[in-house]
């Protein structure tokens, strides 16, 4: 059974995060991909949220709160800083990150997500992964600036070393509408 995007994305970062290890979500939204990650790295586990909507970090806390989850670190600032606030935590690999490509869903659709900080977070994260560490892209491209960060992207993830990560797209191309698909990186071995 193929399966729609968001649980294909949930599945694939879910099956290489082990209880403890430190993941990101890129773009926390309205709290679901981060509640998911913080189930999966458990109480000992760090997941770091990013968003650079207040309301993204408002909706995302409330959710946290409402599973009583409490090993994650909100960050209110553009994933492609994601460096700055790894630093204290050098010595430790991620194990994956989540993207979702766009706008928050029920908010100002000219707030979006840019190729460059986009890009710029992707390659900042893939050389902190641990190897079988993935990243998860969901891109949504079907808003004004989508069509260019969805080929940006492309452009970009082609030329990463077929010897250090696979690099999958995953979509359906009989769907109306500019359907989302899946961009995942998984590390295969060390740099």
């Amino acid at each position: 059974m193929l399966k729609r995007v968001i649980p294909y994305a949930h599945e694939l970062i879910q099956q290489v995060i082990q209880p403890g290890e430190i993941v990101i979500d890129a773009t926390c939204g309205n709290g679901h991909d981060t509640v998911m990650l913080s189930q999966a790295t458990g109480p000992n586990g760090v997941v770091y949220a990013f968003d650079i909507q207040a309301e993204a970090i408002t909706n995302t806390k409330r959710l946290l709160e409402e599973n009583q989850l409490n090993n994650v670190e909100l960050i209110h600032d553009s994933h492609q800083y994601v460096d700055h606030y790894l630093d204290d935590r050098a010595d430790q690999q991620l194990a994956g990150a989540i993207f979702n490509l766009g706008y928050l869903p029920g908010s100002d659709k000219t707030i979006i997500t840019k190729p460059t900080s986009t890009i710029s977070a992707i390659d900042k994260i893939a050389c902190r992964l641990k190897v079988g560490g993935i990243i998860v892209c969901v891109v949504y491209y079907g808003h004004s600036g989508g069509q260019s960060e969805k080929e940006a992207l492309l452009d970009h993830l082609k030329h990463y070393d077929q010897k250090q990560f696979n690099v999958l797209q995953y979509g359906f191309i009989n769907q109306k509408n500019h359907p989302p698909f899946v961009l995942a990186l998984e590390k295969k071995q060390a740099d």
